[in-house]
């Protein structure tokens, strides 16, 4: 293992985040509803996570780093939440649950369409006791169609939604990023959507239900691959490190090994590449003069700025191209990530409390804002962690608390 910086310390007040006073009930797991409540959660909201009591989230074992069985990944995707564990296949836990979300404001899922409704959890009902809960569903293929019902990880989904198609080198077959991109998409949707829902609840008083699905979630990224198709009948095909006709927008390699992404084919950017390259006249060249000219000749261009990349090394090629003014970033690691002065000004890493791992270096919460900021306020919590103190605060008094989990109702 390399060396890694001091950890700072984790002393300095948390903002309470600019959802504060917003109650999120979470259910469902693995990434897809999760991420929502993260999100959520960052931004201040208090997100209750209901949890089968018994082994939990199995996220709370998955990634590919862990200590004694517990996700480092965990660490992150639960963070800011309370752990409530619940049997929801019981006719108990599904009263204790509806006590809970009387008083919510948004109630998250990504169980299979249909799991809420047999469990006596489906919107009609709960809106009868709590007529301006905005409800997020989460899933494969939506709530509606013939694949609705459907199992549907996210991996489908970005295969659905065009992405496994053009990600890859066109010499392979269909890749993947990666990390879990259709599962954070959806999320990302789910969540603009509950927020959405929230404002007009503002205006209407009523809730109503966002219907996020992983595949439109996927295809809402794609930018014109369906026009081009249909209009102009042009297929998005694989094309590795380019995106065809966008040129000069590559990674290019150094003298001591590196490879350093150069993005410079705007026409003013690439004048300012062929200075910093020694070359100006390259930029009137009627080969590489105008955008359309340069796209025409990717792989010539290309070439002739790999010969001049690998004439330096990787911090001189930096220097050099930064003080022409032309977009250049190393391709970071999390331990270029950990010592680079852009993410050090800015809290890019935050450093968490975890009562199993001690202090966990991860990435902080997004976006910042100037007066109520998003924050981490504390690590994935522990299985249960908050049962009793959430049923308590729902009226339950400790002897009915121990009977259900004598019953494994809760734990």
């Amino acid at each position: 293992m390399t060396d890694a910086p001091p950890v700072p310390q984790t002393s300095a007040p948390r903002p309470a985040g600019p959802l504060s006073g917003v109650r999120v009930v979470e259910m469902g797991q693995l990434i897809a509803g999760p991420f929502c409540g993260q999100l959520l959660g960052d931004m201040g909201a208090e997100v209750i996570k209901i949890e089968e009591p018994h082994q939990g989230d199995p996220l709370r074992q998955w990634g590919q780093a862990a200590d004694d069985g517990h996700s480092l990944w965990w660490s992150v995707l639960a963070r800011n939440k309370k752990s409530v564990a619940l049997n929801l296949r019981s006719e108990e836990g599904q009263a204790i649950a509806r006590r809970l979300i009387d008083d919510a404001d948004i109630l998250i899922e990504n169980f299979r369409p249909g799991s809420l409704e047999r469990w006596g959890l489906g919107y009609e009902r709960l809106a009868e006791t709590n007529p301006g809960l905005v409800l997020i569903r989460v899933s494969g293929f939506g709530q509606t169609g013939p694949y609705a019902e459907r199992p549907g990880y996210g991996s489908i989904g970005e295969a659905m939604g065009g992405l496994r198609y053009v990600v890859g080198d066109p010499s392979t077959p269909p890749s993947r990023v990666g990390i879990s991109i259709g599962d954070t998409l959806a999320a990302m949707f789910a969540t603009i959507g509950g927020l959405s829902a929230l404002h007009e609840r503002s205006v209407s008083g009523r809730g109503q239900v966002v219907d996020a699905s992983i595949y439109e979630s996927v295809l809402g990224v794609m930018e014109s691959l369906v026009p081009d198709w249909a209009v102009a009948g042009v297929q998005r095909e694989r094309s590795g490190s380019i995106l065809p006709k966008i040129a000069p927008s590559n990674v290019y390699p150094t003298k001591d090994g590196q490879w350093m992404i150069i993005a410079a084919n705007q026409d003013t950017v690439f004048r300012r590449l062929c200075a910093a390259m020694g070359e100006p006249e390259l930029a009137d060249d009627e080969r590489f003069a105008t955008h359309l000219a340069r796209g025409e000749r990717q792989e010539m261009l290309d070439e002739r700025i790999a010969e001049f990349s690998l004439g330096l090394d990787a911090q001189e090629l930096e220097d050099t191209l930064t003080a022409h003014a032309v977009p250049i970033g190393k391709i970071f690691k999390p331990e270029d990530m950990l010592r680079d002065a852009q993410f050090d000004h800015r809290g890019s890493i935050t450093t968490v409390d975890d009562s199993r791992h001690g202090p966990v270096r991860m990435q902080n919460a997004f976006p910042r804002l100037s007066r109520t900021d998003s924050a981490v306020r504390w690590s994935g919590p522990r299985l249960g962690e908050h049962t009793a103190q959430t049923l308590q605060q729902l009226g339950f008094d400790d002897e009915a608390i121990a009977a259900w989990r004598t019953a494994g109702v809760v734990r």
